[in-house]
């Protein structure tokens, strides 16, 4: 089955049997090997990515169900010589350890961010109309899918806080 899509801003075609999962045609079929596959049944959050915008884990969602969307991966948000201002948040506020969980923490924190900029109420938003205050506990919420082995957390939602507080509402 062939799936058209946009991948960081390229078109790709990409064959494959339809029980292909788009995690599995990220990193096999395209190389692109930032989203990791932590525990293939959408728990963890290691295979964050960016789908029309919003996060998805790719490892349940299949390929062939996203003909000509768009996806963005870790690779597609920055490079080492020009990183995204949450990329760069993450290294200066050490939101980082073995580093496996990260690209997901990033794509997801990318998304949160955007959500929180339309409005989007979460468990720990104060109330289901107006402005969401992001507070560490509404960050912490919204982060709640993407797990850290090595306990990060505070240096995480400090990252993305510094980068809300950076680009303002």
């Amino acid at each position: 089955m062939k799936t058209t899509l946009s991948i960081n801003g390229t078109r790709h075609e990409i064959e494959g049997d339809a029980r292909l999962t788009l995690l599995d045609a990220l990193r096999d079929h395209l190389g692109l090997t930032g989203s990791k596959k932590g525990c293939d049944h959408g728990q963890c959050g290691a295979c964050t990515v960016l789908l029309n915008g919003r996060r998805v884990n790719s490892c349940l969602t299949l390929l062939c169900m996203h003909d000509g969307d768009e996806v963005t991966t870790i690779e597609g948000l920055g490079t080492p010589d020009t990183p995204s201002d949450l990329q760069r948040a993450f290294v200066d506020r050490d939101g980082m350890q073995c580093g496996y969980c990260t690209p997901g923490q990033i794509c997801s924190a990318t998304a949160m961010i955007e959500e929180i900029r339309q409005g989007w109420p979460s468990h720990a938003s104060e109330g289901l109309e107006g402005e969401v205050a992001p507070t560490p506990a509404e960050i912490a919420e919204r982060m709640s899918g993407n797990l850290c082995r090595c306990g990060c957390y505070p240096n995480i939602v400090d990252a993305i806080a510094d980068v809300i507080a950076e680009e303002g509402p």
